[in-house]
């Protein structure tokens, strides 16, 4: 029988709302975008701070923590965490094997970032104050980005879906950071070692309504539509996510870290995949740092900051151990300046791992 709590109802509200998350987040985007290029506003630094904020997670995240489910919150941190760094670098190392040289100063924050959080789970809760001092940690960690975007001729912190942003911008005889971004040929530019030509391109862009052209004020409100949208979405996708998991008898945690983060992190396959294939593998580093970065330090913070956030258990056994773990492997092959097929299949094989770990 089909009814309003069946497994199949729930099943497509669920995707119903993963899918009006993405979208709006999408719209807000390129309304912000367009606003900040309208008013004046740098989309440099726009860019940047985009980059470095996950919204979709942050939505999802902070919706649940607010309904009293801060295990599937938490489970979105670590689940999209590991995709980015086994999914989403693996498959390009798989598709496309690469070379290039990551400055120093981004392999150090990738490695340090999370150990504040690391450190805070080992009391077994992260609290409203410990909340706090990661999100207050994440504001000079982006202020350290900025400015070392600011004085480097290729930029890596910068997300495929704002780049346009910066383009518009930019114009002839600008700032050379603007210019390496709309596709120069910076320094340091590496070379694909080759693969097959694909077209990976699992976002939404082509049905996000164009705002070029319009005014700042009425860009603004759309993006202030699109926000409701992000909540109404996530409302959604919690409700039926807490229906799922219960039906079938597992833990918040455990679909979190799954199901709901691997369908929320689909686009980022192209946020990273997509700049390798065509060239731009510092755009994919970007985003791996970026939203690393972020999980660990704000999206964490926030979470605690409603909700008080257990991390015995699983936390420390399970899902700290497969983050470290993958993140060892995504930083050893950055620092050795070569992304290999190898090195894709081990990333994928550790994320496979880590769902069967889940569900024992």
């Amino acid at each position: 029988m089909v009814g309003p709590s069946s497994p199949l109802v729930l099943a497509g509200v669920f995707l119903v709302g993963v899918v009006l998350v993405i979208w709006c987040v999408e719209v807000f985007i390129e309304a912000v975008a367009q606003s900040a290029v309208s008013l004046g506003i740098s989309g440099f630094f726009l860019a940047v701070v985009l980059a470095g904020v996950d919204l979709e997670n942050a939505v999802l995240g902070v919706t649940a923590a607010v309904v009293d489910l801060p295990g599937l919150a938490l489970g979105t941190v670590f689940g999209e965490s590991l995709f980015v760094l086994t999914v989403a670098v693996g498959l390009a190392g798989l598709l496309v094997p690469f070379r290039m040289d990551v400055p120093r100063a981004y392999l150090l924050l990738l490695v340090l970032a999370p150990l504040p959080a690391l450190a805070l789970s080992v009391s077994g809760t992260i609290d409203l104050l410990e909340g706090v001092a990661l999100v207050v940690l994440f504001v000079p960690l982006l202020g350290f980005i900025f400015w070392y975007e600011r004085r480097t001729e290729t930029t890596y912190l910068l997300s495929d879906e704002v780049q346009e942003v910066v383009d518009l911008e930019a114009e002839p005889g600008a700032d050379p950071t603007a210019e390496a971004t709309d596709g120069g040929e910076g320094a340091g530019r590496p070379a694909r070692e080759g693969g097959p030509d694909l077209d990976l391109d699992l976002d939404l862009d082509e049905f996000v309504p164009s705002l070029e052209g319009r005014s700042g004020y009425v860009t603004l409100g759309v993006a202030v539509l699109a926000a409701v949208g992000m909540t109404i979405g996530s409302g959604l996708t919690v409700y039926s996510a807490e229906g799922i998991f219960v039906a079938f008898g597992i833990s918040g945690l455990a679909f979190g870290a799954t199901v709901l983060s691997f369908i929320a992190s689909l686009e980022e396959l192209a946020l990273t995949v997509e700049p390798v294939r065509q060239g731009r593998p510092e755009l994919a580093v970007g985003n791996v740092v970026g939203s690393t970065v972020f999980y660990m330090t704000a999206n964490v913070g926030l979470i605690a900051l409603l909700h008080p956030v257990a991390t015995g258990g699983d936390v420390l056994t399970l899902h700290w151990p497969f983050f470290v773990g993958s993140l060892l492997v995504v930083s050893i092959l950055l620092e050795r300046g070569r992304v290999t097929r190898i090195g894709g299949v081990v990333l994928l094989g550790w994320y496979i791992a880590y769902w069967v770990a889940n569900y024992l």
